[in-house]
């Protein structure tokens, strides 16, 4: 789908070119532009930023690491997919369910929105950006916090499938669902160290973290890669890609994404 898709850091950088000739003209009905947090970690600099939309009126609220944008809460079609697609692929009820990457905290809300859901594990490699969500300093984070069956852990979500080992006490353990958004997709990562999870080997120690019938489902940002579903259909009974399309305000038309879901036998 040729002009479809398109990364959510470019939908941002969109709005940095076109924002200051429009703030003027606008009635002011909160801070135009605010950093919520800045923090120095080992991924680089990390900041949390919420800004006046001028058109919609509305607070948005984005993450950059560094210069590049990971997200907004204007494009949150695909996080919540990534739930809803994943776990209605799952069986069983209840459910306990691994998230990696908390971001702005949409797959886990859209997850905890699943009455089967007994237990969420989310799992980030940054502290800071758990510490947002306690503070509640982005919309979401006393809803996550607030909910009995939400854990935030810091980790490194990559390292925990590598060891095959339960993220607390070091026990195995095993999973219904494990839903993942955290590179922009297999072949665009946020750093090389995870390129071993999207290959076979990678997928397979995941297998291993699901009870069988569990469900693996991944958001990426890109069109559906065929070599990333043989991946997939190799260590899975079932693989599809899902195609999701949502509406870009900034272009005026529409922009999509895509949402890997991968059942084990």
């Amino acid at each position: 789908m040729p002009g479809l898709f398109g990364s959510r850091h470019r939908h941002l950088a969109l709005w940095e070119a076109r924002i200051h000739e429009r703030l003027p003209r606008v009635r002011r009905v909160s801070r135009a532009f605010e950093e919520l947090a800045h923090e120095s970690t080992p991924m680089g600099d990390i900041s949390l930023r919420r800004r006046l939309e001028p058109t919609l009126q509305v607070d948005v609220y984005e993450v950059k690491l560094g210069d590049e944008f990971l997200m907004s809460s204007l494009f949150t079609a695909g996080e919540t997919a990534l739930a809803e697609l994943g776990l209605a692929a799952a069986e069983g009820d209840p459910l306990d369910v691994v998230v990696g990457g908390l971001g702005l905290g949409y797959t886990a809300r859209a997850v905890l929105a699943d009455p089967r859901v007994a237990s969420l594990r989310v799992i980030d490699a940054l502290q800071e950006v758990i510490d947002w969500h306690r503070r509640e300093l982005v919309p979401v984070g006393a809803e996550l916090v607030g909910d009995r069956r939400c854990e935030l852990l810091h980790g490194d979500f990559f390292a925990w499938v590598a060891s095959g080992l339960d993220s607390v006490g070091g026990e195995p353990r095993r999973f219904d669902a494990i839903l993942v958004d955290i590179d922009h997709s297999p072949r665009h990562l946020l750093t090389q160290r995870h390129a071993g999870f999207y290959e076979p080997a990678g997928i397979r120690r995941l297998t291993a973290q699901l009870r069988p019938g569990g469900v693996f489902a991944l958001w990426s940002d890109d069109p559906p890669d065929e070599d990333f579903l043989a991946v997939l259909s190799e260590a899975f009974a079932t693989a599809h890609a899902n195609v999701v399309t949502f509406p870009n305000f900034y272009t005026g038309g529409h922009a999509s994404s895509t949402v890997y879901v991968a059942k084990a036998s």
